[in-house]
């Protein structure tokens, strides 16, 4: 039958689509997570200043000194004792916002110790904070810094990753109403003041004052950094999202390289592993992940020269640096730079309200919309109105299936009135079929002839699922990248709707006391995804191919297997679009006549079949 060709051309393109991603996503994910789970632990640790990438006097770009120990490759574990003891080696500065704790190294005004209050690692509301920076001398070290270097001036001058700044007044603790203030003298006539204020989300303002005392002119150049160890444990290895080195360096645009690219590049001249953006004007730098980022903005309307570095002639390290442009005191006078800091999770609304306010280029793009963003963002704006309303994540996405039904109607009802046509049209297809049964070009000049005549598109039957496709990547990315899906629950066994549905059918969804292996966690909502599936392709006769009856029977089964291991609010999605595809064939169907084929098939499934006689 014709509709059911067209029916299995979208099923067959489906499958496709969904053996690719499965390709692309599911096995180099695995992959990478079990590379790294054999990282290798080592036994000594590295507290020392000398592992931070420091700028040289000569040109003012941030580059690694030498390592005085290269037995420590990757830095020791982190736990908390251990993390706690490093801490505790230098004075610090107190953080606490509405979003964040933690504290700034006095030593360096290092940022090396923050944690996000409103943010866990497991959907346990008793688990562990998430902890985005981390000090020295860890596997898991990630640091941000600000500071000068210039020419003519004696080393140690400058404030650099070992400056040892002290408070100014009485306030050691930064929040977002008690800015804290820092001096550092050198001791050769300047002074430099920097002062360090944090907003009730994750912005943080450096601004850098500087006096010559001297007698003569000093020429500085300002510089930041954001640096780690080594990639997360768990970083994407997916081509659908980015992590690891992230800037928009100006009219060039957003720049990207993930960790892998980055420590693969071939070394230049000075035999550094780098990239290069020079004199831009407008943007950031710095390192995203999936869910958080840190990156350093410097002014808006200067230029600035920025890069992504590996250093591997020491403690493993990922850099992205930019140096700002020079600044020139007299003598006497005091000169100022103001430089910005995000860090914290990559809030849609928080990332595009620093955009606007700031006036940062493209800050927006921190967060990976991917290729079609045109489709991801508006889906990601209407979930999050409707989330607003249901405070539900889970019912926001029910409500846009609706939504994009009611949205899609016509395109819809066009193609099932066709296929309804179709359907009543079979008998006659079935008599040309038989009168040129063998002459297959007046079969076909004599079906198109009855196509015409009946005003029946024989491809309108796929057009509901091609246009599926679109819709289904782009709600896949959004759960897949917005922290604000992230730990979303729905109803009952559902807490995190960015998961894979935590059930498996294997064990009766938990009532069987045991563990099934990974390939069998088929929850409960694939299951149901499954049976809408099943359901809504018994609404078609079945095929009288039998290759195509098995395409038919064994297809919803396949697809709840592949479906498990997607986040359970896609699989929510699929199903009740499904089961909205049922009322509305079944409605579009019954108008134009057309018999319903779905409580046959059942019937069928379940009747016992005549014996052949035997002679």
């Amino acid at each position: 039958m014709e509709y059911n060709r067209n029916f299995f051309i979208a099923i067959g393109l489906s499958l496709l689509i969904i053996l690719v991603w499965q390709f692309f996503y599911v096995a180099p994910k695995n992959a990478d997570q079990q590379k790294a789970q054999e990282i290798a632990r080592q036994i000594e640790q590295d507290q020392q200043a000398q592992n931070q990438a420091v700028p040289t006097a000569e040109n003012g770009t941030v580059t690694p000194p030498q390592n005085k120990d290269e037995t420590n490759p990757a830095g020791l574990e982190m736990t908390p004792d251990a993390r706690n003891a490093a801490l505790n080696k230098s004075k610090r500065v107190l953080i606490d916002t509405p979003e964040l704790q933690g504290s700034i190294n006095l030593v360096g005004a290092q940022f090396d110790d923050l944690f996000l209050k409103n943010y866990r690692l497991t959907v346990d509301k008793n688990s562990p904070e998430i902890a985005l920076l981390n000090p020295n001398g860890f596997n898991t070290t990630y640091i941000a810094e600000f500071g000068f270097t210039g020419k003519g001036l004696p080393a140690g001058s400058l404030p650099q990753f070992n400056t040892e700044w002290k408070v100014d007044g009485e306030n050691a603790t930064l929040t977002p109403k008690t800015p804290v203030h820092l001096v550092y003298d050198n001791g050769q006539g300047q002074v430099f003041h920097r002062v360090i204020s944090v907003d009730d989300n994750y912005m943080f303002t450096i601004s850098d004052s500087v006096t010559n005392n001297a007698s003569s002119v000093v020429s500085l150049l300002p510089y930041a950094r954001v640096a780690r160890a080594a990639p997360p444990e768990h970083a994407s290895a997916t081509y659908l999202l980015h992590e690891g080195m992230i800037g928009v360096a100006g009219d060039d645009g957003l720049k990207e390289e993930k960790y892998a690219a980055l420590k693969d590049l071939k070394p230049d001249a000075s035999n550094e592993k780098k990239m290069v953006f020079d004199k831009v004007k407008g943007g950031f730098i710095g390192i995203t992940d999936k869910y958080w980022a840190v990156a350093a903005i410097p002014p808006q309307d200067e230029e600035y020269t920025s890069r992504f570095v590996y250093f591997d002639r020491l403690s493993t390290h990922y850099q992205s640096d930019l140096t700002g442009k020079a600044i020139t005191v007299a003598s006497g006078a005091t000169e100022t730079i103001t430089n910005h800091l995000f860090a914290g999770a990559k809030r849609v609304e928080a990332i595009n309200a620093y955009q606007d306010n700031l006036k940062i280029l493209k800050f927006e793009l921190l967060i990976d919309w991917g290729w079609f963003s045109i489709i991801t963002k508006p889906m990601f704006a209407l979930i999050d109105i409707l989330y607003k309303l249901t405070n539900n994540f889970g019912v926001a996405i029910l409500l846009v299936t609706v939504i994009l039904k009611a949205v899609l109607f016509p395109l819809a009802n066009k193609s099932y009135k066709s296929m309804a046509r179709m359907k009543v049209v079979q008998p006659a297809m079935m008599e040309i079929r038989s009168k040129y049964a063998d002459d297959k070009v007046k079969q076909q000049q004599a079906i198109m002839e009855l196509y015409r005549t009946e005003k029946i598109n024989p491809l309108a039957g796929c057009w509901p699922l091609l246009v599926q496709f679109p819709i289904f990547f782009a709600l896949y990315k959004v759960l897949y990248i917005t922290i604000e899906m992230r730990h979303a629950p729905f109803f009952g066994w559902i807490q995190d709707l960015a998961a894979p549905d935590p059930t498996s059918l294997f064990n009766l969804f938990g009532w069987l006391p045991y563990n099934v292996p990974a390939f069998l966690m088929i929850g409960a909502w694939p299951v149901i995804m499954g049976i809408t599936m099943f359901l809504q392709m018994r609404m078609n006769p079945t095929p009288p191919d039998p290759t195509q009856a098995m395409i038919f029977t064994w297809m919803p089964i396949v697809f709840t297997f592949m479906l498990a291991s997607f986040p359970a609010g896609l699989v929510i999605y699929w199903a009740w679009n499904n089961t909205l595809s049922i009322c509305q064939q079944a409605i579009i169907m019954k108008s134009q006549g057309a018999k319903i084929e779905l409580w046959d098939n059942l019937k069928a499934i379940f009747k016992k079949k005549p014996k052949k006689e035997t002679k």
